[in-house]
């Protein structure tokens, strides 16, 4: 049992043991004076044992973790369980009522005077006020209703037991009606809070949304970085547990892992602000204000299950887009295919930005799954590091270094590291890594593949 269910267990069986006790002392006391609100108040409080007894056992039930049959938990007993309370107690303010009248009616001799009565009604307001307070505050901890149910009995008793005091005193005073009139106070009371608590199990078990819950819900996962936007939340409690239900717009070109960061971190801020919360975040992809043509292409490409690269766009004075794109098929797939399958492409492309669009789409054999390899032989290596060297000679790639050489079933691959000026552009650098990629390989034909990564000096 977790560190919740035993606080709420432990409450709840303290309070047994008090409603017992304080139930049989006032029904003991009522009886023998002859009172009806004594023994209203001790039927109430009876049924405030029967209540906590039942409240014991269920927040034993509605802590159980969910499982095959009950998907969200078990914590929508403890509203049926006070439900189940709220019924009993007007059924006992029902009969008080006509048990009253029918004293009144029939002018009944008032209880007699005896001041354990009110020794007995003073230690019921003390315990009363320690049980409601204890269980008010696990109630709110735990955010159990059936623990909230006992506490607004145990305040509804305080007030009963001032409304019997107050009639006992009047009938001590000569006025025969008191105790009757403060038996009808009882179940008026009764009734009140019976209805208070009524509302809010009812709206519990309608599934209302908790006063709240849905603007702060919102709030938090718009305020997670990347969300576009929450297009729609709904929020429900089970027990102490918040139900969260989120379609939420997220950039259409992020990647999925990037996604799923967005979820993580909308769970945790749930459950920071509620506690116990459990989000359903469905991702709606969507397209941005500022989202790049270059960028619109790859989404197109990626839903179509495509493999495409060196994307190049052209605007043409603002009148007509260029675009050209390199599409990678299977290397053994017909020309016929490949060509079909490119056509579909560049009509996704023209649904998107419009029918005037040109575009160009190289075909190329998807590049194979290169099979296991080995290192290469020490002089191998070295033989291609000194080509490698030799190639960079007072060049602005300089200081080849961290060469490797692979053998494998479609030729060698090189991997290596080189210095670039820190100041040189991206597209300079590329350029002079290409053009010895391209000397290095035309030097050595077994060469299938050379890598290279161009670093400024110093780097980490």
């Amino acid at each position: 049992m977790n560190d919740v269910a035993s606080t709420k267990s432990r409450v709840a069986a303290v309070s047994v043991v008090a409603s017992a006790t304080m139930a049989a002392a006032k029904f003991a006391v009522g009886i023998a004076i002859g009172s009806l609100a004594l023994i209203s108040e001790a039927l109430h409080s009876s049924i405030d044992l029967v209540a906590t007894i039942i409240t014991w056992f269920v927040v034993r039930i509605s802590d159980r973790p969910a499982d095959d049959a009950h998907h969200y938990g078990h914590g929508k007993i403890e509203s049926l369980s006070a439900l189940g309370v709220i019924a009993m107690l007007y059924v006992l303010a029902g009969g008080i009522l006509v048990e009253a009248y029918s004293r009144l009616r029939e002018g009944a001799a008032p209880p007699t005077f005896s001041y354990l009565a009110f020794v007995i009604l003073g230690v019921d307001i003390v315990v009363n006020l320690w049980r409601a307070w204890a269980l008010h505050r696990t109630a709110v901890a735990t955010k159990s209703q059936a623990l909230a149910a006992d506490a607004l009995h145990f305040a509804s008793d305080v007030l009963g037991s001032f409304a019997v005091i107050a009639g006992l005193a009047l009938a001590a005073a000569g006025f025969h009606w008191g105790d009757a009139a403060a038996a009808i106070g009882v179940a008026v009371m009764i009734s009140l809070l019976g209805l208070r608590l009524g509302r809010s199990t009812i709206q519990t078990l309608l599934d209302r949304a908790p006063e709240g819950v849905s603007d702060k819900a919102r709030e938090a996962i718009g305020a997670v970085p990347g969300v576009v936007g929450v297009e729609r939340l709904r929020a429900r409690m089970v027990g102490p547990t918040h139900f969260i239900d989120a379609l939420v717009e997220v950039p259409r070109t992020y990647p999925i892992d990037r996604i799923d960061e967005i979820k993580r971190k909308a769970q945790e801020s749930m459950s920071e602000i509620f506690g116990d919360a459990d989000l359903t975040f469905t991702a709606i992809p969507v397209a941005r204000d500022n989202e790049s043509v270059r960028e619109r292409i790859m989404v197109i490409a990626r839903n179509s299950g495509l493999a495409v690269h060196h994307v190049t766009v052209h605007d043409l004075g603002g009148h007509k887009l260029i675009v050209s794109i390199d599409l990678e098929v299977d290397g053994n797939m017909p020309l016929i295919e490949a060509h079909d399958i490119a056509h579909k492409l560049e009509d996704h492309i023209r649904e998107d930005f419009g029918a005037d669009v040109e575009v160009d789409t190289h075909i190329e054999p998807l590049e194979p799954e290169l099979p296991q390899g080995s290192d290469a032989e020490p002089a191998r290596v070295e033989e291609i590091r000194l080509a490698l060297r030799r190639l960079t000679h007072d060049g602005a790639i300089h200081d080849v270094h961290s060469v490797r050489v692979r053998d494998t079933d479609a030729g060698e691959i090189v991997n290596f590291h080189c210095y670039a000026d820190p100041s040189m552009s991206v597209i300079s650098v590329h350029d002079h890594v290409d053009e010895i990629e391209r000397k290095l390989r035309a030097k050595f034909p077994s060469v299938k593949r050379v890598i290279s990564h161009a670093e400024p000096p110093n780097a980490d």
